[in-house]
């Protein structure tokens, strides 16, 4: 009797708990902003400290809290929304990087040839760094060695600056063209190597790179980001690829089917997913993390055509892009074709988990 009642209880709780259990990952377009303003944009930044998303923008970056646009605005004009302000005198800028632990964030200004620091509570410029470094693109801040790293697309090189002092400490050498960058949180930086196929470590602290690893069979990787605990990099790459990557050892775990045109990967650590912003198809690959070497394609979920960059918010998994429509006119004779941003099309767009 006992027996039977055991497993009579045995089996009501798995009922309760199967009724209970999470669905399939599931992402949709939850709202779409249109900030306009004149500019193209590159990287996004969320800091999820102050809630705040950096959206840069050609001479500018862009400062707003998602959470407290009113659900359907259409924002025409900043002033009207109140929640966006601006970080001026960017010439070119492509990225941005948050040093919470100082108080600051840094902008890598492409045109300009320098990195702006501003202050993280009052979003106003503090000081500007000159640097040798020709078209800083990605920046990143590795807190393990309070230093930031510019990777430099036309030089092809590292610009090292020490965070706190607001100094220029060292230039490192680089194979090739770098695109993206993730530190692991213990001293240690990668950045892809777009031009070369290839990924390069490099030594925070003593501003050397460590080694470099062929990423084969990925081809013109952009998009890093890394899970610091399972030490895993995701490589979004332009054949329509992701690869995982051990970051102690280099070895291309496995790779998975992405949309078109990645330009930027992303991960989460609360619900262990890895996104791909797909330009050139308008779709958001979703993979789930099973294990450390276990993964797996869960949706392309359908965003806009050209939102090729984004950011992820880790407190309520939202995924933020941009993106704007391109008219493309035919060019003069022995000229490409040019490329023009739509008047007041840019927008914002807020993917949320259901």
């Amino acid at each position: 009797m006992r027996k039977r009642i055991f497993l009579a209880m045995v089996l009501v709780c798995a009922l309760v708990l199967a009724g209970t259990a999470a669905g399939p990952v599931k992402y949709e377009l939850k709202h779409a902003y249109k900030i306009g303003g004149a500019g193209s944009w590159d990287y996004l930044t969320y800091d999820p400290a102050s809630k705040q998303l950096f959206i840069s923008r050609d001479d500018r970056v862009m400062v707003m809290d998602p959470d407290k646009i009113s659900a359907g605005s259409e924002m025409k004009d900043m002033k009207d929304m109140g929640t966006m302000t601006e970080i001026t005198g960017t010439d070119g800028v492509h990225g941005i990087a948050l040093a919470n632990d100082l108080g600051k964030g840094f902008t890598s200004n492409g045109r300009a040839n320098s990195v702006t620091v501003f202050d993280l509570k009052t979003l106003k410029e503090t000081s500007n760094i000159k640097i040798e470094g020709q078209n800083p693109d990605a920046i990143l801040y590795d807190a393990a060695s309070k230093r930031v790293f510019t990777f430099n697309g036309r030089s092809h090189d590292a610009t090292v600056i020490d965070a706190a002092k607001g100094a220029v400490v060292a230039t490192i050498p680089l194979d090739g063209k770098p695109e993206f960058a993730a530190a692991d949180g213990k001293g240690m930086v990668y950045v892809n190597i777009e031009d070369k196929n290839e990924l390069t470590k490099i030594d925070a602290r003593n501003a050397k790179v460590v080694t470099s690893w062929p990423l084969a069979p990925c081809e013109s990787p952009s998009g890093l980001s890394i899970d610091v605990k399972t030490r895993r990099l995701f490589a979004g790459c332009h054949n329509k690829l992701l690869a995982v990557v051990n970051a102690d050892t280099g070895k291309v775990v496995t790779t998975l089917p992405i949309g078109e045109g990645v330009d930027a990967t992303a991960f989460d650590p609360g619900t262990k997913l890895v996104f791909s912003s797909n330009g050139r198809d308008g779709t958001l690959t979703v993979i789930q993390e099973e294990s450390a070497d276990k993964f797996s394609v869960v949706q392309n979920a359908e965003t806009q055509k050209n939102a090729r960059t984004m950011a992820v918010n880790p407190n309520n998994h939202e995924v933020y892009l941009v993106t704007a429509e391109i008219e493309q006119s035919p060019g003069s004779a022995g000229q490409p074709p040019r490329r023009r941003l739509v008047g007041g099309s840019f927008a914002v767009l807020i993917m949320e988990k259901k």
